[in-house]
């Protein structure tokens, strides 16, 4: 499907599907190009900046949903209402899990409509409506059944715009909950500091103080997982042990680290260990 055409020059502009400009001639023949006489044309720059800015806003409402789950935060089924009919907040939040307030999966989202209320497929497999004030769009760490659900979800067919269902977890082993850091990834070689803290960065992760740090809210307050990256004065860098520290920075013993903290800490730390020189950490080891 191509939006309507408009005229730029002797020739009309479009965007396709995927959110291509694309061109025809006079006589309705689609080029493969659009020819460079017209690249500056008001039409042709106007079409190029309402892609950059869709692209924009698709990020925004993966990025702001995300944080939803990360936070496990209560969303009104109003705001989910209004947000429905564009198309980015749409497919951003079709097929996630959704939970009722006290934290039961009520099924896979699907609808929502301002008179109907909420349209999803429950554990059943069955089509259902509910009319909620508010749910909650869970981590998936906090889903007990995370396992069956995926499979169904498969089943189904379902496609989620945002990672919950098949996003990497990592429930608490058994650790001293009296410790306050975990090695489990820690010794992963970078020939560069750069190259570690720039890995951690491209991941979303901020770098500050020689660390990388992962914000999050949990039971109404903000603890950071946090992994020593090293000092950039030195060229070669190492993934150090992972601790949990309250937002003002006091250290956290691992009994005092709730379970999303825990599996985005973990989380974050093993993305940073993978991407170590793996010669150069097993000559270390």
């Amino acid at each position: 499907m191509v939006m309507g055409w408009i005229s730029a020059g002797a020739y009309e502009v479009a965007l396709d599907d995927g959110g291509k400009v694309i061109c025809r001639n006079a006589k309705g023949r689609q080029l493969k190009t659009v020819p460079a006489k017209i690249a500056d044309d008001p039409a042709v720059i106007g079409l190029r900046q309402l892609t950059e800015w869709l692209e924009r806003h698709q990020r925004e409402c993966v990025a702001t949903v995300e944080r939803w789950m990360i936070r496990s935060l209560p969303v009104p089924t109003a705001a989910l209402v209004e947000l429905w009919p564009d198309t980015a907040w749409r497919a951003a939040l079709r097929d996630l899990v959704i939970t009722d307030s006290g934290g039961v999966v009520a099924g896979y989202l699907r609808d929502a409509d301002p008179v109907r209320g909420l349209g999803l497929v429950d554990l059943d497999g069955d089509s259902v409506r509910i009319t909620p004030e508010q749910i909650r769009v869970p981590h998936p760490v906090l889903l007990e059944d995370l396992g069956e659900l995926r499979d169904f979800a498969t089943e189904l067919d379902l496609r989620q715009g945002v990672g919950q269902l098949h996003r990497e977890v990592f429930r608490r082993t058994v650790e001293d909950p009296t410790a306050h850091s975990v090695d489990t990834y820690a010794g992963g070689v970078y020939q560069r500091f750069r190259f570690l803290a720039g890995r951690a960065v491209s991941h979303g992760y901020r770098v500050r103080g020689g660390q990388a740090v992962c914000p999050v809210f949990e039971d109404g307050g903000t603890v950071e997982a946090r992994v020593w990256l090293g000092d950039a004065g030195y060229d070669e860098a190492e993934t150090g042990p992972l601790s949990w520290t309250t937002a003002e920075g006091s250290a956290l013993t691992l009994g005092e680290v709730g379970p999303v903290a825990w599996s985005e800490g973990m989380r974050m730390a093993a993305d940073l260990y993978a991407g170590r020189d793996i010669k150069s950490s097993e000559e270390r080891a």
